[in-house]
């Protein structure tokens, strides 16, 4: 009994980092301008998703690979490891790197062990930017040009989901929330639209080309959806979705916000709900998907920079405050 007493615990089995090969097993073309494409795979049977809105990066082969090279996953648990296989990546010569970019899950069905993700063609139209890729001004980047030829078979990396990328959401605790971005938003919106328990009030502004790029989400909530047609314009904080929210009348009562989209244009969202509508900054979630004529490989601007501040300064603040409520905390 003593010696065991004195012996310390056994060290958790440490999980493997969530990377993954997913294999595509069917595509549709939801619209004019969006694929849907279904994944599946051994590597998915064990995938479960925290709530709505989780990311993932996805790993595209070069020219040449079938199955884009990745370093192999190793085990989790402190950052240094998650940081020593991102060093890993970078160390593969440029010409064998798999382009990598950012998505959303839209579905999980975890009976068939399949997820879907939403590609936005963005080289096929005005919008210039990266959430799917395009690398400059209409021209498709390395995901739009995968996505338009996508077929069963072929097969993508997978980091993710996570804890390095899902925020919870508080979902049906304020009396509204507000929900707005443009079509690379689309697949977040719906998670959260859908994810909605019976009662809870949300309102969204989502900015797209046209009618032919409208969805109809299903939802359990009270949801009023403000449909935003840009026709032939740039998006940005210049477009219909900025205005739109500038001149909304709000319902009353404590509302949480979700933002996403081009960074300019939710960066001008932010600042005029926090500093003109008087929402809590805390209560204000904003990812900014893409830069007008900009990659997710360009280096970050100053404004991108800002943005990580305001981050961390968020996050700063949220902390404290659970700590200050929660005597445990001390």
């Amino acid at each position: 009994m003593t010696e065991n007493a004195d012996r310390p615990p056994p060290a958790a089995t440490p999980r493997a980092l969530p990377v993954r090969t997913v294999e595509v097993t069917g595509v549709v073309r939801l619209s004019p301008h969006l694929v849907r494409v279904t994944f599946g795979g051994p590597d998915l049977g064990d995938l479960a998703l925290a709530g709505p809105d989780q990311q993932v990066k996805l790993y595209f082969p070069r020219a040449g690979q079938r199955v884009p090279r990745l370093p192999a996953s190793g085990a989790a648990g402190p950052e240094q490891d998650v940081m020593r296989w991102y060093g890993a990546f970078q160390a593969i010569p440029e010409a064998e790197r798999p382009w990598a970019r950012s998505y959303t899950i839209r579905s999980h069905d975890p009976v068939l062990g399949t997820i879907c993700v939403d590609f936005v063609l963005h080289g096929d139209f005005v919008l210039q930017g990266d959430s799917g890729g395009v690398s400059g001004a209409g021209e498709a980047g390395p995901a739009t040009r995968w996505a338009r030829s996508a077929a069963p078979g072929d097969v993508l990396g997978m980091f993710g989901p996570s804890a390095y990328f899902a925020t919870p959401l508080p979902l049906g605790t304020t009396d509204w929330m507000l929900l707005a971005g443009d079509e690379t938003a689309l697949p977040a919106i719906g998670t959260i639209v859908e994810a909605l328990p019976a009662g809870a009030h949300a309102v969204v502004f989502a900015e797209v080309v046209d009618a032919a790029e409208e969805q109809r989400f299903v939802t359990a909530g009270d949801v009023t959806v403000h449909w935003l047609h840009r026709g032939r314009a740039p998006a940005g904080p210049l477009g219909p979705l900025v205005r739109a929210v500038r001149d909304a009348v709000f319902p009353a009562g404590s509302v949480h916000g979700w933002l996403g989209g081009e960074a300019g244009a939710v960066r001008a969202l932010r600042r005029h709900l926090v500093e003109e509508r008087g929402f809590d900054r805390r209560a204000v979630d904003f990812t900014g998907y893409w830069r007008r004529s900009l990659s997710q490989d360009d280096a970050p601007t100053e404004a991108d920079l800002a943005e990580a501040r305001e981050r961390v300064a968020d996050a700063g603040i949220a902390a404290e405050s659970s700590m200050s409520q929660d005597p445990q905390g001390s």
